[in-house]
Order: C-alpha cells, then sequence, then structure tokens
C-alpha cells in the first residue's frame, strides 16, 4: 500500500490495512514544496509505531533529485531500524543502487544501526532501466525487490495510454508483458523478488483484478495498491486457490513418499507423473498458500 507521507490522515489509516507491505512516499505522491514536511511525518509515524508485524518501507525521492540524501539521513537516524527497506525509484543505472548502498552504510553506522539491515527495493520505470535490470539487480546485497513502476515506463517509450498500469487502446496482447518478464527473469537470477506496480483506476476493480491475475499467474510476488479499497482485491488474486494448496501439498508428500520409502525420483499422482521438477513449482505454491493462512489440507491415505 502506497501511502503520501505528507498526509496524516492517511498515514494514520494505513495502520489498519490488511496490506503486508505499507510503504510510506516521500517521492511522487508529495510535492516539492512539501517534501521536508513529509519526512517530518514519516519519521513521526515510523517512531510512533503500530504497524502490528507489518512490513514498512519508505520510498526516497531518486538518486539524481535534490532530495535523495536528505531523506535516507532523516529516516534512519529519525527512526533508526523502523524502516525495513527503502524503495530506490527511477534506477536507469546499478551504480544508482551502489550509491544507496554506500550511504546507508554510512547513515547506519552514525544511528546505532547494524549495517546491512536497512534493505533496499529498486524500481524500475523507464527503458534506460529495463536495458540495464540484469545489472542492477545484481549491484547490491541490500537488495529484495525489483518493483515495477508502470506509469513513467509507458511514458518512457510513448505507450499510447492515459490509465497508469492500463493496456493501450488498439494493442491485442498484453502491452506490459516484455517489460514484467524481463524484470521477472532479472530479479529470480538474483534470488529477488518481484512486485509489479499499481493499477490507477480505483474504481476499476475489474480492470484491477484483471492485471492483478495477470501479474501473478506469470509468477510475481506481489502488487502495489493506491487506495484501501483495492487490498482485499490484490491480496485474494494473489492466494492459491484452495484446490491449487491442496493439489501442491499432495504432490510434496508423494514425492517424499517416493524418494523417501519407495527410493524412486517419479511417481505417478493421479494422471500426472511428479518429479524433482514438479516438486519445486509445488514447493513455491505451498509457500504462497501457508503465508496468506490457508489451512492445511488432511492428509490422505
Amino acid at each position: 500500500m502506497s501511502v503520501p507521507a505528507s498526509s496524516e490522515r492517511f498515514l494514520a489509516r494505513a495502520r489498519n490495512l490488511a496490506a503486508d507491505e505499507v510503504m510510506l512516499d516521500l517521492e511522487d505522491s508529495v510535492a516539492p514544496a512539501a517534501k521536508e514536511t513529509a519526512r517530518h511525518l514519516a519519521v513521526g509515524a515510523l517512531k510512533a509505531g503500530g504497524w502490528d508485524g507489518r512490513l514498512v518501507a519508505v520510498r526516497v525521492n531518486g538518486a539524481t533529485t535534490p532530495w535523495a540524501y536528505r531523506d535516507v539521513i532523516a529516516i534512519v537516524e529519525g527512526a533508526p531500524g523502523a524502516a525495513g527497506s527503502l524503495v530506490l525509484p527511477k534506477v536507469t543505472s546499478p551504480a544508482q543502487v551502489s550509491w544507496l548502498d554506500l550511504l546507508l552504510g554510512q547513515v547506519e553506522q552514525a544511528a546505532g544501526v547494524p549495517v546491512g539491515r536497512t534493505r533496499i527495493q529498486a524500481q524500475i520505470e523507464d527503458a534506460a532501466g529495463l536495458a540495464a535490470v540484469d545489472a542492477i539487480a545484481a549491484a547490491s546485497g541490500r537488495l529484495v525487490s525489483l518493483v515495477f513502476g508502470p506509469a513513467d515506463f509507458m511514458a518512457s517509450i510513448g505507450m499510447r495510454s492515459l490509465t497508469v498500469g492500463g493496456q493501450p487502446e488498439g494493442y491485442a496482447f498484453d502491452a506490459h508483458h516484455y517489460a514484467l518478464m524481463r524484470m521477472l527473469v532479472a530479479a529470480r537470477a538474483s534470488g529477488l523478488q518481484a512486485i509489479d506496480g499499481p493499477y490507477a483506476r480505483i474504481r476499476d476493480i475489474g480492470g484491477l483484478r484483471e492485471a492483478a491475475a495477470s501479474v501473478a499467474a506469470l509468477g510475481y510476488d506481489g502488487k502495489w495498491v493506491l487506495h484501501p479499497a483495492q487490498v482485499d482485491v490484490v491480496n485474494e488474486i494473489f492466494t492459491p486457490s484452495a484446490d491449487d494448496y491442496a493439489r501442491a501439498v499432495r504432490i510434496l508428500d508423494a514425492y517424499d513418499r517416493a524418494t523417501g520409502v519407495d527410493r524412486r525420483g517419479a511417481v505417478m499422482l493421479d494422471d500426472e507423473m511428479i518429479d524433482e521438477a514438479s516438486r519445486k513449482m509445488a514447493l513455491m505454491i505451498a509457500a504462497k498458500g501457508e503465508a496468506a493462512g490457508l489451512p492445511r489440507p488432511a492428509a490422505s491415505g
């Protein structure tokens, strides 16, 4: 859930949402004249706590802006250890991630925070960033995710659409597929999560559902939302169905029996041959089901 840090009302409301992560935004949703106030409010919200175990991140301004370094210092020194990660927007090269990594190490030492505790999420938002995404994904041990920024990306390549996260008219396929897949491969190659950006038509729940279902099927780990009304929809889409979860557990159980008891590397389950590759696929679905709190299915006889 992206929350403008310049709004005390939105910051207070964010504590009660069922989002896995709340991101206090100092960047695009904050006017230039309100940057300093937003920093102050973000630090206050972090120090006040009350996030009930949710991940809390802060999106600082881009590395080439005059606000970025002050954002980092204000957040890490003002509320030491309270932000689990900083989101760095508009990343166009690995050097920008390396800059944030180095600065974070210095500020963490000054603030008495263990060096390396504050993680980084890199937001890919234009053609240059996508072209360098493999190097960006490998730029720092602090990186935990790559995040797609659809609005700036759509503008950077000249896509003919005015809906953030939407599809251009007149194009028969998913116009975001190439960028999303390239980011996903880069993320997985470096052991990172891949997160899709927001869908800006708040009242278009059908459009949100379609966009979220597409990236969830592709293998993305989550999606940003901009409004409380979007939270439940995205949570639902990214939670495996009860049937898929039960099937994944059955695959894992059958494979364990085959390898541990029967000493076989492959076995039939229903009408499908399962092996080590099947186990890896099932592990992913089972892990997501467990993370979502789905009840574990009863063991079959």
